[in-house]
């Protein structure tokens, strides 16, 4: 997964402790990046985003810290400010149980190599500097519309087939971390058994790539506090689950390289025209509301009137017509990792019912099966040689049949995933949004999964939730 372009390294680091602090660490950081900003007529002012589940206020450290950072020159319109504008990323204390910085690194340079992402400007101690992309960013109710989930389907096939993943690792490179690469002053030896035990016990994931979707997931339970005696029987719990799932999921071939955060404030469309982010024009650059960092609906907040904010509207609605002309890419990488297509796409179902976890609103049969004829089509289109193969020898009803099932399995690992995450964050985030809480929204979406498509294993019965009636519904 080696990216040919070497990103310069400032070492600086920016801070925020009070409001002074930021606005002269994050000056001092572009200002080593653009030295000629300086001595240049014109205003450099921030444009700072702090609405969403783990971004923050400048005077409140712990997630995420997001700004743009634009210089007003005397003359240039608004469009030609916004095509100079970097986007400034920090991170706060504590990320690292969640997040592989390193891993996000590579992961955004490759991406940025195929054309897939904004251009990386530079790293600094604590975050990245990189461009902005061109486009609107989704709500939920975009993810819905019909030109946009095929823009969808196309784009993740892309990423699935073009990007190159790294060959399979032995189990001691899994033991370097929790999320797989080495971190000063961690007790290796100690930190390493669980990763001994999920490879040694499961051999259907020894030629995994690493780290991986299953590895990723053993060091947040790892992670999970065991200071009060229920805190350790859930930790064990959900230990056991994660085992039963290495089992039976383990063995689930390619992996690909997966997104695996994609909700709707990672799906930026394209404007008319633009097919992806190497062909779009260098101005009238929007700025992107990043992930679980800043929630579809962010508004950016300016440290100055004056400076531009471009919110957002909803994306509009278009004809069938028009799907085609309909180009969509998308951000935040720090999650991205080896794993099965069919999480990535189980888990993009998901995040339709938003934040808010509308099951109402998720996918019927017939819309995945939409979303999915469009995939396979592009995945057949970018994989060298396929289109010749699939025409020979695959039959497209029968493949799109065979991967409409995988994905329902799938279906119930994304609550998994995100309600483990939930639980770390609601130990590190001093961010107003109820983690715990969401925590057991996302882990009741498994254990009714579970109860539904394992009855047998769980012994409980079949689940009737609203989740699993509405994933049944065919239109």
């Amino acid at each position: 997964m080696a990216s040919k372009t070497r990103v310069p390294f400032i070492p600086l680091s920016y801070r925020n402790s009070t409001a002074q602090e930021s606005d002269e660490t994050a000056r001092a950081l572009i200002h080593a990046l653009r030295p000629e900003w300086d001595g240049e007529d014109g205003k450099l002012e921030f444009v700072r985003f702090t609405d969403g589940i783990t971004n923050t206020e400048a005077n409140s450290w712990c997630v995420v810290q997001l700004m743009k950072a634009i210089k007003l020159k005397p003359g240039l319109s608004s469009s030609e400010v916004d095509s100079e504008a970097i986007l400034l990323r920090a991170y706060g204390e504590g990320t690292d149980i969640l997040i592989d910085r390193n891993r996000e690194l590579l992961s955004h340079s490759l991406l940025a190599d195929h054309s897939l992402a904004p251009a990386l400007l530079a790293r600094f101690s604590n975050g990245l500097l990189y461009r902005f992309i061109i486009g609107t960013v989704c709500s939920p109710a975009d993810l819905r519309k019909p030109p946009v989930y095929h823009a969808v389907a196309r784009r993740l096939a892309e990423w699935h087939t073009k990007l190159p993943v790294p060959p399979a690792s032995s189990a001691l490179s899994i033991n370097k971390s929790l999320n797989g690469s080495a971190k000063p002053g961690t007790n290796t030896e100690r930190a390493a058994s669980p990763f001994d035990r999920l490879v040694n016990d499961h051999a259907n994931i020894l030629d995994a790539p690493t780290p991986n979707l299953w590895t990723v997931l053993q060091g947040w339970v790892t992670a999970l506090p065991c200071h009060k005696e229920e805190d350790c029987t859930q930790r064990t719990a959900l230990q056991r689950e994660l085992a039963w799932l290495v089992e039976t999921f383990g063995q689930f071939r390619p992996l690909v390289f997966a997104h695996c955060d994609l909700l709707s404030g990672n799906v930026i469309v394209l404007p008319k025209g633009v097919s992806s982010i190497a062909t779009g024009p260098s101005s009238t650059t929007r700025s992107s509301t990043d992930s679980r960092s800043t929630s579809p609906s962010s508004t950016p907040k300016s440290t100055s009137s004056s400076a531009p904010t471009h919110v957002s509207a909803a994306v509009p609605e278009e004809t069938i017509d028009e799907l085609r002309d309909t180009h969509v890419t998308f951000i935040d990488y720090e999650y991205a990792t080896p794993a099965p297509a069919s999480f990535d796409l189980a888990n993009h179902f998901a995040e339709w019912g938003g934040f808010d976890c509308d099951y109402s609103v998720l996918p019927t049969r017939r819309q995945r099966r939409d979303f999915l004829r469009s995939y396979l089509t592009s995945v057949r289109a970018f994989s060298p040689g396929a289109s010749v193969a699939a025409d020979a020898q695959t039959n497209p009803e029968e493949e799109l049949d065979r991967l409409t099932q995988e994905v329902d399995l799938f279906r119930g690992l994304p609550g998994f995933y995100w309600g483990i995450w939930a639980l770390i964050q609601a130990q590190i985030s001093q961010i107003d949004f109820d983690y715990a809480e969401y925590a057991i929204v996302r882990l009741q979406e498994y254990w009714d999964w579970k109860k539904s498509a394992y009855p047998t294993v769980e012994g409980r019965g079949k689940a009737d939730s609203l989740r699993e009636r509405r994933w049944q519904e065919e239109e």
